[in-house]
């Protein structure tokens, strides 16, 4: 072969080099990017939580149950509260209440004893949520007494929706009582208590 014939194979074989690295590189790239892809598709089951979704439905029912029953619970246990702190309260003025409405039964205007009563707001936590007022009875005379007291409950408009009575027995001079007076009526609408009559005897 002469030397112009060389010249000219020279070429041709460096450009069949390049073609055929570049097609090694191509097939390397191919192979990597689907190796790559097919790692990336698969999912990592170790982060599933494995429940089906009527299991994840059945999951959220019960809890949903046991928070009804918590509000429940509850809610018997705050009526038990007041049926309690009234049961305990009624035991001791059962028999004054109805010897105070009677006494007062027959009074004119608020009575003569309004300036030896006061009544003052019990904190419902202690009477398991019931509206109840603590009539202070304070016998400012020189000689023992009897006291009636007439308790009304009013909504906001003013008017009367519940009465209570209490009442206290043979006070000596100076002597205080503290009778308490039950609202039976729901804590909604908010009752306002006032002393309507208190009659000494």
């Amino acid at each position: 072969m002469n030397t112009k014939s060389l010249r000219r194979a020279r070429p041709a074989a460096l450009v069949l080099a390049v073609v055929a690295a570049s097609s090694v590189a191509l097939v390397s790239c191919s192979d990597d990017n689907d190796n790559s892809s097919s790692q990336a598709s698969t999912p990592n089951t170790a982060s599933f939580s494995g429940m089906t979704p009527s299991a994840l439905k059945s999951a959220a029912s019960s809890a949903v149950a046991s928070a009804k029953a918590r509000v429940s619970a509850a809610a018997s246990s705050a009526s038990a509260a007041a049926s309690s702190f009234e049961a305990s309260v009624s035991s001791e003025v059962a028999r004054a209440s109805k010897d105070a409405q009677n006494e007062l039964k027959d009074v004119k205007g608020q009575g003569n004893a309004v300036s030896e009563v006061a009544i003052t707001g019990k904190p419902r936590a202690q009477t398991g949520g019931l509206l109840a007022v603590v009539v202070n009875i304070t016998n400012k005379t020189d000689k023992k007494a009897s006291y009636a007291v007439q308790v009304d409950f009013l909504d906001s408009s003013g008017k009367v929706v519940e009465t209570r009575y209490v009442g206290a027995e043979n006070l000596a001079p100076g002597a205080k009582a503290q009778p308490v007076a039950i609202s039976t009526k729901p804590p909604e609408p908010v009752l306002t208590p006032k002393l309507a009559k208190a009659q000494r005897y």
